[in-house]
């Protein structure tokens, strides 16, 4: 009989593992960085994941964009020091990011250039900011 419940217990945790396991997958974003600037529309510093919307020009001198730009969750970027009052709607911003392999309109934040010039990792704050942002 105690076998059996560690059975369970085994299979239940292997069950409850997998979807967090593949919520984290990056596979939807494209491996090489991709740099894009725009004006903040909205910020979301929210649990599991941030979001930072930006008004980005068409390169092609088309109707500006919006893109969703998503970043590692609240807890994260507060350990790093953003605020609500870090990036503002309003803010021109730099964004470092891994665009959508489907080429819609979002990407994962790798760094952040806010409106003061400083450079912060919003991936997690783990790495280090690059020397050519």
């Amino acid at each position: 009989m105690r076998f059996r419940g560690l059975g369970f217990a085994a299979i239940c945790s292997i069950v409850l593992a997998l979807p967090a396991w593949a919520h984290h997958s990056h596979g939807n974003y494209q491996d090489s960085f991709t740099d894009i600037q725009g004006t903040v529309t909205e910020v979301h510093l929210l649990l599991p994941h941030s979001w930072v919307y930006l008004q980005v020009k068409d390169a092609k001198g088309g109707e500006p964009q919006l893109w969703a730009l998503e970043a590692t969750g609240r807890n994260g970027l507060e350990r790093i020091g953003v605020t609500k009052e870090y990036v503002k709607p309003g803010d021109t911003i730099t964004a470092r990011c891994h665009v959508l392999k489907d080429g819609s309109n979002g990407c994962l934040l790798g760094f952040l250039k806010a409106k003061d010039g400083t450079v912060k990792d919003w991936d997690g704050g783990m790495a280090k900011n690059p020397t050519d942002f």
